[in-house]
């Protein structure tokens, strides 16, 4: 029944959605409203339940109750002064409230979702599997919301899940994602170790799970609040309590914590920068660089700087997966360098080279990196063998018409083989190794690496339909202005630079 009342909620919740947005409500603004009173319409249950009421929460359940008393100008300035209230409140309350604003002007509107499609359900009773599930696809079709850019804090879960079975998080593993998104990587941790060991973990290990043992960080506040009520309606941890979601760059300080595992997806463009507003009153763009004593090397490019900050903040022994654009892998400098690095100090055992049309963000070129860190042994490269899945070349997906789903990666984790030691992998059309000696040999140790020819390059029986050929223009496209805006803004930078000297 789950997946029926799963779809239930989502269609009720959903179907409002159109109603607002014929008053401007964006369709991500539409899920953060609903975060706000979901939160609150839980907090209410859990207060006022026969047994073992959560009397640390009457206060927020008060603001609840006063909603549904009030209409009209009085609920929609209640309503206001709520959100500000509970944002100046710390742990998992304050990362949800925020910043937060009231973006129904219409105070019906607003009085019927209280009413009508939060107040009318019971949340609390519903399994944590079927809020849950009905939250993640709420974000999913969030993040379709292409023009907020809203999908570029959602990894498609197909890829999630293949990437945590070939880590295999265990209950004793601390897990950590530097850049959470929504929180996709941490939930879907939390049900590979929940689905395996639920019946065989200690107390310990359950509460260590679900306070503490999971977390993650977001620089942007909406974004987080996303991932904080995530793992409220998905059963980790407690609305009362510490935020399991940090605020904060992730990249402005070593970190302080060490987990064992670490799975992420850092944000795609080319320059990490801030907006700095002149003495003129005219904006401009200005590039961070960080500088930290435990990152290889400094450089603008917040990819190579993830790269670096997951390769400091791993545990020994640690493993990780993370998604990177293919900028990471070939790009010269301290490219190069964060590369060498890697490969002597890490285990990088193996590499997926991911097709187009898989994420919200057109023309993403992407791969995952898949290393573990072990004990330094001096004079010694710890990678031995790069193992390298070509799920790119041949593949064809698009968002809607063909989307990747988890059966399309089951022959890379066959390949992959969790668990086992490396060398009982096995050569395939699509997964090759490559020595270190190769790799270190190639030019600016290159891991851009390809054999396999496109079928439909050379079989005109196998042509693409003329809309998939369409759609990779326009991937191919985008992705080359990405690059080009990448450059043009570094060499306005230089010349600015130039200038200022």
């Amino acid at each position: 029944m789950s997946a029926v009342d799963t779809r239930r909620l989502v269609a009720k919740l959903w179907n409002y959605c159109d109603v607002l947005r014929d008053d401007g409500v964006s369709t991500i603004d539409y899920v953060e409203q609903l975060t706000y009173l979901l939160f609150l319409k839980m907090a209410h249950e859990r207060a006022n339940r026969r047994l073992n009421p959560d009397t640390a929460l009457a206060g927020v359940a008060a603001r609840w109750q006063a909603l549904l008393d009030l209409e009209g100008p009085k609920l929609e300035s209640a309503y206001r002064e709520t959100l500000e209230q509970l944002g100046k409140q710390p742990g998992t309350l304050g990362v949800i409230f925020r910043k937060a604003q009231n973006r129904i002007q219409d105070p019906a509107k607003l009085k019927r979702l209280i009413v009508d499609l939060i107040g009318k359900e019971n949340w609390s009773s519903q399994g944590s599997d079927v809020k849950g599930d009905a939250y993640e696809e709420l974000l999913a079709k969030g993040a379709e919301d292409v023009k907020t850019g809203a999908g570029q804090y959602f990894t498609p879960r197909a890829l999630i899940s293949a990437m945590v079975d070939c880590l295999q998080p265990g209950p004793d593993d601390t897990i950590a994602d530097p850049a959470c998104g929504t929180g996709g990587f941490l939930l879907a941790a939390h049900e590979y170790i929940v689905d395996r060991y639920g019946s065989s973990l200690t107390p310990e290990q359950r509460d260590r799970l679900a306070l503490g043992g999971i977390s993650g960080t977001e620089l942007v506040d909406g974004t987080a609040r996303l991932a904080a009520m995530n793992m409220i309606v998905h059963g980790i941890g407690k609305p009362n309590g510490p935020s399991l979601i940090d605020v904060r760059d992730a990249l402005a300080e070593p970190p302080a914590r060490h987990p064992s595992v670490v799975l992420a997806n850092p944000p795609f463009g080319k320059k990490s920068s801030i907006t700095v507003i002149g003495e003129d009153g005219r904006a401009d763009r200005e590039a961070i660089s960080y500088t930290r004593n435990d990152f290889w090397t400094t450089t603008t490019n917040k990819q190579l700087n993830f790269v670096q900050h997951i390769a400091s903040m791993l545990a020994i022994p640690g493993r990780a997966g993370v998604v990177v654009p293919d900028n990471v892998l070939f790009e010269g400098g301290a490219g190069e360098t964060v590369r060498r690095r890697l490969l002597k100090q890490f285990d990088v055992h193996t590499l997926l080279r991911l097709p187009t049309g898989i994420f919200y963000a057109g023309g993403v070129k992407a791969n995952v990196l898949f290393f573990d860190k072990k004990e330094a042994r001096p004079g010694e490269a710890w990678t031995e063998t790069l193992w390298v899945y070509d799920f790119r070349v041949g593949q064809h997906f698009t968002l809607k018409q063909n989307p990747l789903r988890r059966d399309h990666l089951d022959d890379f984790v066959k390949c992959y083989r969790p668990g086992e030691p490396h060398k009982h992998r096995v050569e395939t059309e699509r997964f090759r190794p490559f020595a270190y000696e190769e790799l270190i040999a190639r030019d600016k140790v290159n891991l851009d690496i390809s054999w396999l020819k496109d079928p439909s390059l050379e079989d005109a029986d196998s042509l693409l339909p003329p809309e998939v050929i369409a759609q990779e223009i326009v991937e191919d496209l985008e992705a080359a202005l990405s690059e080009f805006a990448a450059i043009a803004e570094a060499l306005q930078q230089a010349k600015a630079r130039s200038a200022d000297a």
